[in-house]
């Protein structure tokens, strides 16, 4: 399939701007960058079908949906930040880049919000029902998801906005659907018991990710687990066994007391039978090589209904499940004379009744890891529950192998071993809730609770047809699938499967698949699972793996802390510009980063310098006179030293760019743009432009590097970089004369540059960097004398074989090292004059009169004082090493590190002393 190149001209796009030639002052963030995101996005630049090479290789990112109902945070900025700089760079590579966008429905965050809603209004879901409470979720998902899209749009993400997609829209229903068939059509889903995370506040099983774990201050309860038929009096290991837990109320459910098969302490019970505390039901002794005979007492009371290991000892064992609690955390029939009791509430009566009885031994405090719901905030429930699962075994295998082979490439690679961790130690996938909001599980059950799967209500009522032989009345099954199923198949449902779309055909498998290393296992590897099951392809090639942000000092942000840092807040202050260079020069793949309000407001000024320079550039070009347009240019050593540097740094970030290292390629481009270009190509361009014969080239110079650098820099700061480009085009295409004239409409279409070998000018380079290292040095002089920056000093140079290169630069060098011309010297050899300061840099040999330049005087006092201070020294580390006992006791690389101190002591003595005589001559 081919299609025509786009047309760039300006008929093209009837919303194109005006961009004068000349900058305004000052650059203003708040007029700029809504204008300029609603062009791009109205010229359609979004879109890989306008792309500058539309039939170009596919790169493709589907956004990881942020909650329809959320707010953005410095994660979503991070995020967001990073993907649009990657497909930035993709378009400007002449790929046809695809980022798509969409929002999740949040099933439990939105749930909860529509219900507090309902009961800020005096009702709530059960009084109103569940139709009318999904569409209370509807309602609330259109009045909020503007919210977040703005956001997104505000950070500059480059969306195609015409594909976005939601989870709950008719398309991925059907997606959703058609997977839950196939995959239960397989075998692979199935309904069973089995112990989920249960939220008692929420009433429906959550999965891990929504689990948070807090270390909190608990107790470890130790008491006495009596043994059938003896008595407490006999003591530990005959009338009873020593047990700690640290949930007591837990002990109800208790199926077994388990030791470890070589503990000498109770080997010898094992078989036995002990009495669970106040019900007095009998259990087992078991061995298992679970148990840690260092922990607690060494005994382990084992609770299969209510503890994710315990379960397993259970099934190991073939242990009964005994399940102690209500939904709401209350206790059920099981708890005895506890029933109807909340769990906390137990703990201490059950306590209490126990040392009644004389069964507890004693309580210490315990600190422990507590999980939490991340919605709710209520402690989590271990739970025994009907829930459907998926076997993800097989889906497992394919996945690992995916990894295992290099089809999916993990950056950074260490996150690899985590990845395979997970995945060799896969258990079932609860995949139902108990909630409302959320697509709803496609099981119909007949009569008799027989389970009908089928895509929809009419294909279960054909199934039930055929299974009865008549027409029965069936009941749709009342949970909703987790969240994670839905976005298990985002990137591949937003492209139009299961039907065959040509966006599927186009752009399926997509290329890098962008998230934070905390989700790895919860959302990455369930796409991998789902995306080789269904489509027998990876459902991407590459994974980048972001870490968190937190404070300046490395903390997590929280409200507790009071850092959180708002993104919104920082973009109104200092621009979306400065927050994103921030975001991805800060950071690295799979590192967490430490966002500083006082770096945003650095790179704010370095949006600031781009700008000034760019000014400067515009403004001294528009003055030159057409007599100068017309000479013949000159190239210079400083230009073709500039023009190299770019090439090389356009070489190097294209590299880094290509293996991941966004952060050190913003770097390099920052060090060249305010090093390289505006404190000394710039410096020097300013005599350029003044002499007749170097005005044009040095004008083609200052536009061409700083248009390339603009382009370097678009992916990091698309605003700023896109206001001031749109001003250099404008300025090029009324003046031809300055050699730029293939202009695309916006800086957001043009080509990333190309490295030009021929421009890396090897010689240039070296001589330049001789020629810095002089400057650098005389500037240092100039700042230990305390020489005013304005004032112009005596600079004598004896430059040997490089007196031709000094020569030459002879204007440069007094303009930017603040030399007298009148009084510089430069030759091949120079007598040393008396009292001057002598520097050695790039290859000659540099003399600074002294007359007129400090106060000889207190030069001659601070040379002698430090003198003497060095003397001092010197005399000290002669002591230590003349005490044979110090040489040959101390270790010897303490030796050698003394000795080595001493020649540097004693060559600063000999420096001073020849300074404080040539002064004094």
């Amino acid at each position: 399939m081919t299609s025509e190149a786009p047309d760039f001209s300006f008929s093209s796009f009837s919303s194109f701007p005006s961009f004068p030639s000349s900058l305004p002052k000052t650059y203003d963030f708040k007029a700029t960058e809504e204008r300029l995101y609603a062009w791009w996005e109205s010229s359609g630049w979004f879109k890989p079908e306008n792309a500058p090479q539309p039939d170009g290789e596919p790169f493709v990112i589907s956004i990881p949906p942020p909650n329809v109902t959320g707010e953005l945070h410095q994660g979503h900025a991070l995020f967001v930040t990073l993907e649009d700089l990657m497909i930035r760079y993709a378009r400007m590579s002449g790929k046809a880049a695809l980022w798509v966008p969409g929002t999740d429905h949040a099933g439990i965050a939105t749930q909860l919000q529509v219900e507090r809603k309902l009961r800020s209004e005096g009702t709530s879901r059960q009084e109103i029902g569940r139709q009318r409470f999904v569409q209370a979720c509807w309602d609330w998902k259109a009045k909020y998801h503007g919210r977040i899209t703005g956001q997104l749009r505000r950070l500059g993400a480059s969306c195609d906005w015409e594909r976005e997609r939601f989870t709950m829209d008719e398309g991925l229903n059907a997606a959703v659907r058609e997977a839950f068939v196939r995959l239960y059509r397989m075998g692979l889903i199935y309904q069973a018991e089995y112990l989920v995370n249960w939220s008692p506040g929420l009433q429906t099983a959550v999965s891990d990710v929504e689990v948070e774990y807090s270390e909190e201050q608990g107790t470890l309860y130790y008491f006495k687990y009596p043994i059938a038929d003896a008595h407490l009096d006999d003591g530990p290991g005959i009338g009873y066994i020593p047990v700690a837990t640290t949930r007591p109320e837990t002990i109800l459910g208790d199926s077994a007391v388990a030791v470890h098969p070589e503990d000498e302490r109770y080997r010898h019970l094992i078989g036995a039978t002990c009495l669970v505390p106040m019900l007095k039901r009998t259990i087992p002794v078991i061995h298992d090589t679970y148990v840690d005979r260092e922990f607690g007492t060494g005994a382990l009371k084992i609770t299969p209904g209510h503890d994710v290991n315990d379960f397993s000892i259970g099934q190991r064992h073939g242990l009964q499940i005994i399940n102690v609690m209500n939904r709401d955390a209350t206790l059920n029939e099981n708890g005895g004379p506890y029933a109807g009791l909340d769990r906390f509430e137990c703990r201490k009566r059950l306590w209490a009744d126990m040392q009644a009885a004389g069964l507890t031994i004693k309580a210490e405090p315990y600190t422990m890891q507590v999980p939490r719901s991340q919605r709710g905030g209520e402690v989590i429930e271990p739970l025994v529950s009907k829930q459907w699962f998926v076997n993800t075994r097989a889906m497992a295998e394919l996945s690992l192998a995916a990894v295992r082979s290099g089809r999916i490439q993990i950056v950074p690679e260490r996150f690899n071993k985590v990845f395979y961790h997970w995945m060799e130690n896969l258990r079932p996938w609860c995949i139902s809730r108990q909630l409302w909001w959320g697509h709803r599980i496609p099981i119909w059950y007949g009569p008799d609770g027989q389970p009908f799967c089928a895509r929809d209500a009419q294909g279960a009522a054909a199934l039930a047809r055929r299974h009865y032989g008549y027409p029965v009345d069936l009941t749709q099954d009342e949970d909703v699938l987790d969240t994670w199923f839905s976005s298990g198949l985002w990137p591949f449902s937003t492209l139009g499967w299961p039907a065959d779309t040509d966006d599927l055909r186009r752009f399926y498998p997509t290329a890098v698949l962008e998230t934070g290393y905390d989700i790895l296992f919860f959302w990455v590897a369930r796409m991998m699972m789902m995306g080789l099951l269904l489509t027998n392809e990876v459902p991407f090639t590459t994974v980048y793996l972001h870490g968190l942000v937190r404070d300046e000092i490395g903390r997590k942000m929280s409200k507790t802390f009071g850092n959180v840092i708002d993104p919104i807040e920082v973009m109104d202050e200092m621009g979306t510009d400065a927050l994103r260079f921030t975001l991805l020069t800060a950071s690295s793949p799979g590192n967490d980063m430490n966002l500083s309000i006082e770096r945003v407001r650095g790179n704010r000024n370095f949006a600031n310098k781009i700008w000034n320079a760019a000014r400067f550039v515009l403004s001294n070009l528009e003055r030159l006179p057409a007599s100068a347009l017309s000479v013949a240019p000159q190239t210079t050593l400083a230009q073709r030293w500039i023009r190299g540097r770019l090439q090389m740094v356009v070489a190097e970030a294209t590299r880094l760019f290509e293996s991941y290292q966004y952060g050190e390629a913003g770097r390099q481009a920052y060090d060249f743009l305010w090093g390289d270009y505006c404190d000394w190509y710039i410096e020097i361009a300013k005599n350029e432009l003044n002499d007749p014969a170097t005005a044009l080239s040095a004008g083609r110079t200052l536009l061409d590097v700083l248009e390339n650098a603009l382009r370097l820099l678009h992916p990091f700061i698309p605003f700023v970089t896109e206001e001031i480009w749109q001003h250099l085009r404008t300025f090029s295409l009324q003046q031809p004369a300055f050699g730029l004239t293939a202009w695309p409409p916006a800086l957001i279409v043009q080509a990333w540059p190309q490295a030009d070998p021929a421009q890396m000018d090897a010689a240039a380079a070296d001589h330049f960097a001789h020629l810095q290292e002089v400057v650098r040095a005389i500037r240092n002089a100039r700042a230990e004398a305390g020489v005013e920056p304005g004032r112009r000093v005596t600079a004598l140079l004896a430059a040997g074989e490089f007196n031709e290169l000094f020569s030459a630069q002879r204007d440069v060098l007094v303009n930017l090292a603040r030399l007298q011309a009148d009084t510089l010297v430069i030759a091949p050899t120079l007598p040393v004059p008396a009292q001057a300061v002598t520097l050695v840099a790039g290859g000659i040999t540099c003399y600074l009169p002294l007359a007129g330049l400090v106060d000889l005087g207190a030069e001659r006092a601070r040379l002698q004082a430090e003198l003497e201070q060095v003397m001092v020294n010197v005399e000290r580390v002669e002591r230590t090493l003349a005490n044979s006992g110090f040489v040959s006791r101390a270790p010897a690389d303490v030796v050698a590190r003394e000795r080595a101190r001493l020649a540097e002591l004693q060559q600063q003595q000999a420096s001073l002393t020849a300074r404080l005589a040539a002064w004094a001559s």
